[in-house]
């Protein structure tokens, strides 16, 4: 039974309920809900699961796109004491499957459109269009006496959520977040962002996505703000809102922001509405940044950092940081403490790279059905997250590299997004992604790939990166795309290219 002491998920949705009752918390499409209205549809819903043989701890995979119903279907697992499991919707087949059994889910909550590519052996529900969906049976149950069910809810040591790794190296592991973990994560959010309640924020990343649901929409609703969710992150759609002063603040990853500032709009639409700017996912590269804030000097930038087994808000670089040392992630949040270590766990000295190390109450409690890998990631009283990071003097930490994607060209190791930042300079080069490809002269040999705006040659870029690089970081060579492969993050998978690369002979 819930402590009078515990702190859930669910149960910040609540508090703000009873705070503000009449104030709008969602808008989708053309539905808007009070708190009042979305804490018992969220009660409604979760007795919905309940009366459908759910019990404490099964797992409740989730399977569609953005919607309110999305977020109702997690809240209400949350309330109902199950554990919630999102799932990319663009997966099908074999990695869809995959996480599926790997969870153990017994149901999943679909949008009906994608229902036909889930295995027969997992029984679905509609989350929303369709007679019975989650969202009907909700509204069923919105009656006198349903909301005894909060009464003996979770506690905040239980689980709630399995965050499944974006697999850029493997198969996906489940993070195991507890309700105390979120919260943590929540606060941390709060006071590391500025986020109020007469903020509106618009959120256009996929909810299965933690970033979008834990960093922002979930912190958000804590505070009572209003909040606006669409589908997707589309560029005129975000400017077409920010313009008629229905959102202020927005979060997106750096290609997000790289569209946003390639549209026509950007440069003669009047964005003078938007004050918060939240960028992270993947790294920002500098010569975006400083572009985007030449167009708009007076929007706050906020680089957020950290990865899904930390809630996933590790690190913010705040808006008045951002001066000198833009290429920074920033210094740990609330709740978090980070050290940069050596091979043998030991701290290195500032300015020099090492592993980042976290201490936290937002950490997950392992990966769901790994022991081993939960074994390895938490050693010597750390998690160690696999990012290559330099801490300076004051306790700022710039990101290097993820550990796999550092580059050992003729035993010297040379960090990709050192390189990445040169490239992104060219006027030419619309996205750019350092890799090491096998080489039997210099072990990996440096090499960019790289999506242009045309005019552009390999001769030239080599020679662009020669001249602001020292000569054994500068591209061996440069492979021309169309697009680079990412993941729901918007991190580039630099393994797909590794192996889609790793013999392709010299031009």
């Amino acid at each position: 039974m819930t402590g009078v002491r515990d702190s859930t998920v669910d149960g910040m949705l609540r508090r703000t309920a009873r705070r503000v009752p009449e104030r709008t918390a969602l808008r989708y499409g053309e539905r808007a809900w009070t708190y009042r209205e979305l804490d018992e549809a969220v009660t409604g819903a979760a007795a919905a699961l309940r009366d459908g043989g759910l019990r404490d701890g099964d797992r409740v995979a989730a399977y569609g796109h953005n919607s309110d119903a999305y977020l109702i279907g997690f809240l209400a697992c949350a309330r109902a004491g199950l554990v919630h499991v999102p799932v990319n919707h663009h997966l099908t087949g074999g990695e869809l499957g995959y996480i599926l059994e790997q969870s153990g889910s017994a149901l999943v909550l679909t949008d009906p459109h994608l229902a036909h590519r889930l295995p027969a052996s997992v029984p679905a529900l509609p989350l929303r269009d369709a007679t019975g969906s989650l969202l009907e049976r909700a509204a069923q149950h919105r009656r006198p006496g349903v909301a005894t069910l909060t009464a003996g809810g979770p506690e905040q040591g239980d689980l709630v959520q399995l965050l499944y790794t974006s697999g850029t190296t493997a198969q996906p592991k489940g993070a195991m977040m507890t309700h105390g973990a979120l919260v943590h994560a929540y606060l941390s959010a709060i006071t590391a962002l500025d986020l109020r309640e007469t903020d509106r924020p618009l959120h256009a990343l996929p909810l299965y996505h933690s970033a979008q649901m834990h960093v922002f929409l979930l912190p958000f609703l804590a505070v009572g703000a209003e909040n606006t969710l669409i589908d997707a992150p589309d560029p005129n759609h975000v400017l077409e809102m920010v313009e008629a002063g229905r959102a202020d603040s927005f979060f997106a990853p750096p290609t997000v922001w790289i569209a946003l500032a390639g549209h026509p709009g950007f440069a003669s639409r009047d964005l003078s509405a938007l004050r918060k700017a939240y960028y992270g996912a993947s790294v920002m590269p500098v010569p975006v940044l400083e572009r985007l804030r030449t167009r708009l000097p007076r929007l706050a930038f906020y680089n957020c950092f950290g990865q899904s087994e930390i809630g996933p808000l590790a690190t913010v670089l705040r808006p008045e940081e951002h001066g000198g040392r833009m290429d920074s992630c920033g210094r740990p949040v609330l709740f978090v403490e980070a050290r940069v270590v050596d091979g043998r766990g030991a701290d290195v000295p500032d300015g020099t790279p090492g592993e980042v190390v976290y201490r936290s109450p937002q950490l997950c409690q392992g990966y769901w059905g790994k022991p081993e890998e939960t074994e390895e990631a938490f050693r010597d009283g750390w998690f160690h997250s696999g990012d290559m990071a330099v801490r300076d003097a004051e306790g700022y930490l710039t990101v290097v590299d993820r550990l796999k994607d550092v580059i050992n060209s003729g035993g010297v190791l040379v960090a990709s997004r050192q390189v990445e930042d040169v490239l992104y300079g060219h006027p030419a080069v619309s996205e750019a992604a350092v890799i090491g490809l096998p080489d039997p002269r210099w072990i990996e040999a440096v090499t960019a790939v790289v999506v242009s705006r045309g005019g552009v040659t390999e001769e030239e870029l080599t020679a662009y990166a020669r001249e602001r690089l020292a000569s054994f970081k500068a591209p061996k060579r440069v492979l021309f795309v169309d697009e680079l492969p990412r993941n729901a993050s918007g991190k580039v998978l630099k393994r797909e290219l590794r192996e889609r690369f790793a013999t392709v002979p010299r031009g």
